[in-house]
């Protein structure tokens, strides 16, 4: 490369780089906003009664929790879902992780009539689904078996099948929360949310295993919350 032609694409970059900070700058105020939409749904969901709410022995036991708010179903008929939220793992000494970042798209969520979104709630129950996760993408269903969860106060209430399944997934439409099937939903970590949060070149698996500071006060809440509930 000639002298000119470094000069130029110097300059080329000089001139992208206030677009590439703002562009920054969105992702992470969007990705913040999405930590607290989390957050949200996490209190809602352990403020049901608790006859009608996830299990507690079961969020105890979890290996990982990802609340996805806002599930979008796109299309009338015929048509994907996508949302995109939080997991967070427990650790070796049972302490929550900081949440990584991530979405969801496909599978069958169940909507009810007239509802356009619905909230999710994952319930990993062995370490090979976040052992997938920490990968990069799993399929409900096919990498890891999923459930409708079951509600309620004990999670010995649900089925014997059930009770063999990896993962349980739950939704909450209109106030309404309730085991649903998942099948052929794609999980993947959200490379570009977390490092726009917690730096470049952070991967989840740097993310669960502790290896981040200065973490923004809604991700450190999600956490912090689900330390509360699991401890009750």
């Amino acid at each position: 490369m000639n002298s000119l032609s470094r000069r130029l694409s110097t300059l080329a970059l000089l001139a992208l780089a206030p677009a590439l900070a703002a562009h920054a700058a969105d992702t992470r105020t969007q990705a913040l906003e999405r930590a607290q939409n989390a957050l949200r749904v996490l209190n809602e969901t352990m403020q049901q009664a608790p006859d009608k709410a996830v299990p507690l022995d079961l969020l105890k036991n979890a290996r990982a929790i990802a609340v996805i708010p806002d599930v979008v179903k796109a299309g009338f008929i015929f048509g994907g879902r996508h949302g995109e939220g939080l997991i967070s793992v427990k650790a070796p000494d049972g302490t929550w992780s900081n949440p990584s970042f991530v979405s969801v798209t496909g599978g069958s969520v169940g909507f009810q009539a007239g509802v356009s979104s619905t909230d999710i709630v994952l319930v990993f129950r062995t370490q090979r689904g976040v052992d997938g996760i920490v990968n990069g993408k799993f399929t409900l269903g096919a990498d890891a078996q999923a459930a409708a969860g079951p509600v309620g106060r004990y999670a010995n209430a649900s089925t014997d099948a059930a009770m063999h399944a990896e993962i349980y997934s739950y939704s909450r439409s209109r106030g309404l929360f309730a085991g649903v099937a998942l099948d052929g939903a794609a999980l993947r970590i959200d490379n570009d949310a977390n490092q726009a949060v917690y730096g470049q070149g952070v991967t989840a698996r740097r993310i669960f295993e502790g290896g981040v500071s200065g973490v923004p006060g809604p991700v450190v809440d999600f956490r912090d919350r689900l330390e509360e509930y699991t401890a009750q």
